[in-house]
């Protein structure tokens, strides 16, 4: 199966369904994929064939999700870049992944179009939504003459390549096959038990694995995606009352903005009952809040990467917040000695209770072939038949994973390993503070000293407080942070993920304490 034959396949199934919505504009499966035909003719007129790859740099859109498809229909490999990558960002991508052609609106800035010239693309292969953009206009496609049918691709053909964030370097492409992508769709189907016809709401940036799986979740199951071009409290909530929206996948962050806003409480989610959430941990609190103010039938942790959709699932939070649970279909998940070096020893197993390196097989149908031409980042993550996530984590008494903080994360002060998510937990649940990033920065004496970057903090909060709090709580003495820095905002990626480098390097803007 590849993935146009599926689409054409729901089209079938219930062509009167609403399939996008995107502000006003509002298409049937049977209507879209009228349109989605007309774009891959159109793309196919402009002269790419198969295994060609289409960058696009977009925001949530109709367009976007209509090249998504086209690209599907035509064997092209859709290769979403963030609209908030600066111009090297982008002129890296294009050179990286070899464009034959290049997809963008306005987000981006004239960075897209600079780095487009700068690689060379042709006014001819630049596809644009803007009013004065360079090229072909996105709607002079579908004027084109359709594609009768999906052109038949095999299932391991690339039909998808995702660029890592890029948190601790350069972004990395990361090739899905046709087959990688329907595993990772149906197994998210199945660990959040979606229905047919679910209606979810578009939020998560398509250029991300959670939002391109939404899409492709939704699309399987004859739903409704309602696009947002760009995140908002507020829109969240109307939206979800609005359209009715039954399924939210999200990052944490955007649940602690949605609970805290005023119009929370007068807007109707009775239609809401399948919530997710994934990109970072969960503080136990913010879970709580979660079950108890939008009462999901399903509320689910998806632990999961780029390279390898699900790692693990946790559906019952209420009972363990904060786990990631168990490894999730057709994947087996083992907790061994953490080798930051990755020097290529024979990984061991550490004991139940203790931290190590998570590692995943790489035998699952979701799980990629290695890195696009950086057969170094293969060498680094890829040990045989197992896939290291450079995330550390523990197994607990009854066998159910804890992700506590990246390999590349831990602080190792004075000869002692110290996590940064366990002392952002505690500072979380000392009440005192809301948004905090913990990192190691050079020290003569230590090796590194523990430093607490907080965000967000009740008024009068003293450094003098928060360490006192420290010391009331579980964590150990030599854990607690030797220095606190209030800062205007913590620096986050797309998805939302705290960029801990940007704060090694002084990436940040003090407030007064």
């Amino acid at each position: 199966m590849d993935l146009g034959t599926a689409f054409a396949f729901s089209v079938r199934r219930a062509p009167h369904n609403d399939a996008i919505v995107d502000g006003t504009r509002r298409r049937s499966y049977a209507a879209w994929y009228d349109e989605i035909r007309r774009a891959a003719g159109g793309l196919r007129a402009m002269g790419l064939a198969a295994g060609d790859h289409l960058v696009v740099v977009m925001r949530n859109r109709y367009e976007m999700a209509t090249l998504y498809w086209a690209s599907q229909m035509t064997g092209l490999i859709f290769t979403p870049v963030s609209w908030r990558a600066s111009f090297e960002e982008i002129a890296y991508c294009l050179e990286d992944a070899e464009a034959v052609a290049l997809a963008y609106d306005d987000a981006a800035g004239g960075a897209v179009v600079e780095a487009a010239m700068q690689f060379g693309l042709p006014p001819s292969r630049t596809i644009h939504t803007t009013a004065r953009g360079a090229g072909v206009p996105f709607v002079r496609l579908l004027e084109s003459a359709p594609v009768d049918e999906p052109t038949p691709a095999d299932e391991n053909a690339i039909c998808l390549m995702l660029y890592t964030s890029g948190t601790t370097g350069r972004p990395k492409g990361v090739p899905r096959s046709h087959r990688n992508e329907l595993a990772a769709a149906l197994t998210q189907i199945a660990h959040h038990r979606y229905r047919h016809g679910e209606s979810a709401l578009g939020v998560m940036p398509m250029f991300h694995t959670m939002g391109v799986r939404t899409m492709l979740c939704s699309a399987l199951l004859n739903g409704k995606l309602v696009c947002m071009s760009e995140y908002s409290p507020e829109q969240v909530l109307r939206l979800l009352e609005a359209e009715r929206i039954s399924s939210v996948f999200l990052v944490p962050t955007m649940f602690h903005d949605i609970l805290r806003h005023p119009k929370l409480e007068t807007t109707d989610l009775r239609a809401l009952s399948r919530v997710g959430y994934a990109g970072m941990t969960m503080a136990p609190a913010l879970v709580k809040e979660c079950l108890e103010k939008l009462e999901p039938d399903v509320f689910v942790n998806h632990y999961g990467s780029s390279e390898i959709y699900t790692f693990t699932i946790c559906d019952r939070c209420d009972a363990k917040p904060g786990s990631a649970g168990r490894a999730g279909l057709n994947q087996l998940i083992r907790v061994v000695e953490p080798d930051p070096a990755r020097t290529g020893k024979e990984i061991a197993d550490v004991p139940p209770g203790e931290t190590g390196e998570i590692v995943a097989s790489m035998d699952s149908p979701e799980a990629f072939r290695g890195y696009w031409k950086r057969p170094d980042a293969d060498a680094k993550a890829i040990h045989g038949r197992w896939y290291r996530t450079g995330d550390l984590g523990r197994f607990d008494q009854d066998g159910e994973l804890y992700v506590v903080g990246r390999v590349d994360d831990m602080i190792i002060s004075g000869g002692e390993n110290i996590y940064p998510e366990e002392v952002e937990d505690a500072l979380i649940r000392s009440g005192l503070v809301r948004s905090v990033a913990v990192v190691g920065l050079p020290d003569e004496r230590l090796g590194a000293r523990v430093v607490a970057f907080i965000e967000s903090a009740q008024p009068g909060v003293t450094p003098e407080a928060l360490d006192q709090a420290c010391l009331r709580s579980n964590l150990a003495r030599f854990k607690r942070p030797r220095e606190y820095v209030f800062v205007r905002s913590l620096p986050r990626s797309a998805s939302g993920k705290i960029l801990r480098r940007k704060l090694r390097l002084g990436e940040y803007e003090t407030v007064p304490a």
